[in-house]
Formats: C-alpha cells, sequence, structure tokens
C-alpha cells in the first residue's frame, strides 16, 4: 500500500497493522449489548457548552486554554478505523457516553466530564459529594448540572474514596474552604489520605508529572491518529486542581458514619488502587461504592507514570472481603470510574470477575517467577484464561497483563532480574555507542532496522533504533524510522496508555522535545497540607548534594512564628536532614517566618533571600549560609527528554 502521512507526518496503518488489527478482532468476545446499557442507564442531561475553560495561570497547564471539551472524541464514531485496534475503538465508547445520569433514586453521577466519575447523594439538608473530581473548572460545571437538572442546594459533605488527585483536585469548585474551617462541611477520607496524597504528589512530582504526558497522551491531537480514550476514561483535564484536607478519618472497616441523614458503612482497601482508600456501602439502598479497585477494565498494579507498586494480592482480597460482607443483600454497585452494575447477579458476576482476575495477575506471575523465569519472559508467556478475557471488563485498557505481571515481580524482587551482567549495566549512551559500534555504525544499523519495519517486526526496531537515537540523536533517519514503528506500535495497543506513550514518543522524535519553561513544584493547596518533616524532606530532594558537600556540615533552626513550631536542620556530607521540635546545640542561624512564607518558597519558587530583603523572613546569625543553603535547591523542568538523551 501506499504510505501517505498526514500534514503532522503521521502514517496511516500499515498492511502489517491492518493484518494486526483484523487478527486481534477474530479473538474477541462476542459483543456485551449490556456495557452499552449499562453506560447509558439513567440517563438525565448533559451540557450544551461542549468546553469548560481552563483558568489555571501558573504551571504547564497555563498553555492550554480549555479544561475539558466533551466535543474531542466525537470522531469516535461507527466502526473503528485501520489506526485502532478495535477494542479500544469499543471501550471509547462507552467511555464517551457523558452527562448527569441518576444510579438509583437520590444517587447520581456525571461521568466523562473529566476523567473520573463524581457522585451525589441527596442528604437532608443539601448534596453529598463522593469524589469531586480533578479540577476546579470540572467540578464546577459537574456541580452546576447537578443544579440545572436536578436541585439548586448546596454541598452538605464530601467523601474522598482514595488518595489520587483525579478524586479530590477539585472540591473547591463545589464548596469554599471557609465552610470546612468553620466546621459546615464535613470532609471524610481514609486513613492515610493526606500522607498519601501529598508523598505521591511531591517527593517524585516532576518525573511522574512528566511521564504523565506519555501516559495520557496530553499533547497528541484527539483523531484517529492520535489520543482515542485513555481506558479508564477519556482523558485527562487541566486546571486548578487543590487539597482541602480531611476533617474525619476512617479508621477500620466496618465503622459507620451519617453525612446528611445518609448512612455509610465503611471497608478500608489500603495498598489496593491507591495507598489510601476505601470502599463503602449503603445499607439503607443496598448500594455499594468500589472506589477505584473494580472498574470497566484491568487497572495499573504499577501504573506508567510511576507510583509505588501495587498489591495486586490485597487487592484481590479486598474484593473478596466486599462480597463477603455485602454480596448477599447488595442490588447495585457504582465505583469512581466507568458505569454501575445494576442486579444482584451482575454485581456479582462482576466483582467475582475482578476478584480472580488480580488474584490471576498475582498468582501466574509468582509461578512462573518460582520457575525461574524473568519478567520480561514472564510479560510474554501470560494470556488470560477464557474465563477472564470474555469479560471485556477484565480485557487491559488502562493497565496491562503485560506490565502488570512485571510490576507483580517488581514488588516481591524488584529491579534485579538476576543474571549478572543486569549488575552494572552501562547507561543509555555509552551502552548505545557501544551497541552501535558492533552493528557497523549508525548507517548500517538503521538500514537493517528498515528492513525489519518492512517485515512489520516493529517491536524489534522500537527496541534496536533506541541504540542509533541514544548515539547519535541528530540522525533523522533513525529518529524517523523508530517513530515510524512507534506509532504502528501505538495503532495496535488495545491499552488506551500504551498507545498514548508510543505516539507521543514519536511526535517528540519528529519535533523534538517540547521547549516550554514550565518548573514542577507543589501546588500552593498541597504545600499548605503538608508537615514540617514533608516540607523539608521535599527541600532535601531538590538539594544539589555536591554543592552542599563544598558548603560543609553545619545545622540550623527555622522557627514557624506563627504557629510555634520548630524544627532543627542539619547538612552532613551533601544530606539534609530535619527533627521537629529539635534545635541543635550550635545552629549558625536561626530563620523566623510564618508558616505562608514556607510555603509561598516550596510552592512558589522564591528564594530566601528576596524573603529576607523584603523582612517577611529574619535571620539570626550567619545569613549568608542559610542563602547558600538555598541557592542549591534545584528548580525541576517539566519537560526532561525521554525518547532523545
Amino acid at each position: 500500500m501506499s504510505i501517505e502521512r498526514d500534514e503532522q507526518g503521521r502514517n496511516p496503518a500499515t498492511d502489517h497493522t491492518i493484518a494486526s488489527q483484523q487478527a486481534f478482532a477474530s479473538t474477541l468476545p462476542p459483543d456485551d449489548p449490556r456495557d452499552t446499557e449499562r453506560a447509558t442507564r439513567g440517563f438525565i442531561a448533559s451540557r450544551e457548552q461542549t468546553e469548560i475553560a481552563n483558568e489555571n495561570t501558573t504551571g504547564a497547564a497555563q498553555w492550554m486554554p480549555v479544561a475539558w471539551d466533551t466535543a474531542r472524541w466525537a470522531f469516535v464514531d461507527g466502526d473503528a478505523p485501520d489506526s485502532v485496534n478495535p477494542s479500544l475503538w469499543r471501550q471509547a465508547k462507552l467511555n464517551g457516553v457523558h452527562g448527569l445520569f441518576e444510579i438509583i433514586p437520590g444517587f447520581y453521577q456525571v461521568r466523562s466530564h473529566d476523567t473520573s466519575c463524581t457522585t451525589f447523594i441527596r442528604g437532608t439538608e443539601g448534596w453529598v459529594v463522593i469524589d469531586p473530581l480533578t479540577t476546579i473548572e470540572t467540578a464546577k460545571s459537574a456541580l452546576e448540572l447537578v443544579h440545572e437538572h436536578l436541585e439548586n442546594l448546596p454541598v452538605t459533605a464530601v467523601v474522598y474514596t482514595h488518595s489520587h488527585v483525579d478524586h479530590f483536585g477539585g472540591c473547591l469548585g463545589m464548596i469554599d474552604r471557609a465552610d470546612v474551617e468553620a466546621g459546615k462541611i464535613p470532609i471524610v477520607a481514609p486513613e492515610g489520605f493526606l500522607h498519601a496524597a501529598v508523598a505521591e504528589n511531591v517527593a517524585a512530582g516532576a518525573a511522574m508529572g512528566r511521564r504523565a504526558t506519555y501516559q495520557y497522551g496530553m499533547l497528541l491531537p484527539w483523531d484517529e491518529r492520535g489520543h482515542v480514550d485513555q481506558g479508564l476514561g477519556k482523558g485527562v483535564p487541566v486546571g486548578q486542581i487543590t487539597m482541602v484536607a480531611p476533617t474525619i478519618d476512617i479508621t477500620h472497616t466496618g465503622q459507620e458514619l451519617t453525612l446528611d441523614g445518609v448512612r455509610f458503612e465503611f471497608q478500608l482497601t489500603p495498598d489496593s488502587e491507591a495507598p489510601a482508600e476505601m470502599h463503602f456501602y449503603f445499607p439503607d439502598h443496598k448500594l455499594l461504592c468500589l472506589a477505584e479497585n473494580c472498574t470497566g477494565t484491568m487497572h495499573n498494579v504499577l501504573t506508567l507514570r510511576g507510583a509505588v507498586v501495587r498489591d495486586a494480592l490485597a487487592w484481590s482480597r479486598y474484593i473478596e472481603e466486599a462480597l463477603d460482607k455485602y454480596g448477599d443483600e447488595v442490588e447495585a454497585c457504582f465505583a469512581s470510574h466507568s458505569w454501575p452494575h445494576w442486579g444482584r447477579d451482575d454485581v456479582i458476576d462482576y466483582m467475582t470477575k475482578q476478584r480472580d482476575l488480580y488474584r490471576w495477575i498475582h498468582d501466574e506471575t509468582m509461578r512462573l517467577v518460582n520457575l525461574g523465569h524473568t519478567p520480561d519472559e514472564i510479560a510474554d508467556m501470560l494470556e488470560l484464561p477464557p474465563g477472564l478475557w470474555n469479560e471485556w471488563s477484565c480485557h487491559g485498557y488502562y493497565g496491562t497483563l503485560s506490565h502488570n505481571v512485571r510490576a507483580v515481580y517488581q514488588r516481591y524482587l524488584g529491579f534485579y532480574d538476576g543474571h549478572p551482567s543486569s549488575l552494572h549495566p552501562y547507561p543509555p549512551v555509552e551502552s548505545a555507542e557501544r551497541y552501535v559500534e558492533f552493528m557497523g555504525g549508525v548507517d548500517a544499523l538503521v538500514a537493517k532496522a528498515q528492513q525489519s519495519y518492512d517485515a512489520g517486526d516493529y517491536r524489534w526496531v522500537a527496541q534496536v533504533l533506541r541504540h542509533a537515537v541514544f548515539a547519535d540523536p541528530a540522525h533523522e533517519a533513525a529518529r524517523h524510522l523508530q517513530a515510524d514503528a512507534f506509532e504502528q506500535l501505538g495503532y495496535q495497543a488495545e491499552a488506551g496508555p500504551w498507545r498514548d506513550v508510543y505516539l507521543m514518543g514519536a511526535m517528540e522524535l519528529r519535533t523534538g522535545t517540547l521547549d516550554v519553561p514550565a518548573v514542577v513544584r507543589p501546588i500552593l493547596e498541597n504545600a499548605k497540607g503538608m508537615t514540617l518533616h514533608q516540607i523539608f524532606d521535599y527541600l532535601a530532594i531538590r538539594l544539589d548534594g555536591s554543592g552542599a558537600v563544598e558548603l560543609g556540615d553545619f545545622e540550623l533552626v527555622w522557627e514557624v512564628t506563627d504557629t510555634a513550631d520548630t524544627i532543627g536542620i542539619g547538612v552532613s556530607n551533601g544530606t539534609m536532614h530535619g527533627w521537629v521540635g529539635r534545635v541543635p546545640e550550635a545552629p549558625v542561624a536561626t530563620v523566623r517566618a510564618p508558616r505562608s512564607v514556607l510555603d509561598d518558597l516550596v510552592a512558589e519558587g522564591g528564594s530566601i533571600a528576596e524573603a529576607i530583603a523584603a523582612g517577611t523572613a529574619t535571620v539570626e546569625g550567619d545569613a549568608t549560609k542559610v542563602v547558600a543553603l538555598w541557592d542549591l535547591m534545584a528548580d525541576f523542568k517539566m519537560f526532561f527528554p525521554i525518547v532523545e538523551p
């Protein structure tokens, strides 16, 4: 076939990819019309205006004027094009059903208004909200939809199912912080929520954020050759993200709480899909919320953006526990993504298969581990058993079997695959230069890779040309051929994130890494929620250790004047330590400032020298040491290279 690139330099599907799509389609289970019935059941209304404006004026998102647009996936219609995996296309249609829906009388969801769902429960005085979405913009719009088509009542309570930002970041789009601080609106979350939310988004925030641009295809156009679907939802919104700390912690399974007349019974599920997560049951309505532990897809045991590896075995056991506790009487269930299930038989079947899915991933991986197989071998060996493959919600639209089994391996055995050559490998550039030399030079390598590409072996082309690009990043033929291979792999992928990762890689090989002066820092709301220990642990990560070695060993004190908190700070061998409540015997200096100044320094990137000059911070002792230490704090840029050195 003739290959014609579009105006963005993107290829159509090759004959090999078309054949792959057809072969994959032949393995799929019969279409189940019940999924469409579930996704559309209870529809009330959707927004007439498709766009939600982005009101964020800081950070990388400020260059994206639209927070969310339900028209972006209008192209997902009819049969799957050759450039999209047919199973992913089916999922994209289901995830594209957007608007306000009734689950049961008094319980409503706004879906596909954000990457996650938000749920509204009619209480005695107003709305109890479960998971107020990712951004203020999308959350505010969801509440407006409820006010317009149901009742214009205030939000009287908020429940966070877990510690991921798409389930709490939009809270201030639905409530005022002053009402929380005045005790008028309770915020309920699982024990450990605040620590988990801050830890995941701060310590590795810059790297996670950059990798997330790949996982979610955040710079890709939405079309048949670009972003199609996230698998778990349509995509990721941009806008203002906030943190409102919980006022009530759920500390144990079986704990009960009544919020605005609505009775909850909680089941804690820590270290499942999130470090802090919980299910809850509404005994007066026989309705079960499964948070993000049961959704319309296989989930991630380790998300591609990066995170602490999740416990697939515990995950399965929590679903089993929910079946044991509520299975005899539950009549409907819903989650923080995807669509609800109705009828006890349907709920039990759905939960049972989700339980079996994560148990199978865990047990089969560990069986093969103990037979001596490596993670990449296991990833290539395993396939889902028929009973799970024939259930669409067990397919890898978001997580995949391939990277989930490697995650299970990593949880138990770490990065090392047991082979001695893996102990001390050369880093990518040095390794690439040696591989390329062995292969006869870049031109010879690219010529051989072209033959593999023509034969349809895109996995090998993608793998081997990494060496060519890292050895000679200016070699246009190597870059473009690897981009072409990534593109075809993206077209073939059933998982939305795999598709986006491949297509983002192809785009950046063709156009280069985006040059935007965006620096990643904790958002101010997160900084306010961090303890002093967390603040200075984060600053210790930013500290240039080599520069700190030259600065020498010393200790100082930081006093937070408006809270009377004190932290001792020690610099030793290029590392920085914080001791809350402990004052060093011989500090070189004492810094005094209100907490708001420290929060601004962390979130806004100001310098301590400027704060001292402005009089918002004072130093008693050697101010030059304090300023020199602060000047060693690195800024983390958002757009570091991934597919090139």
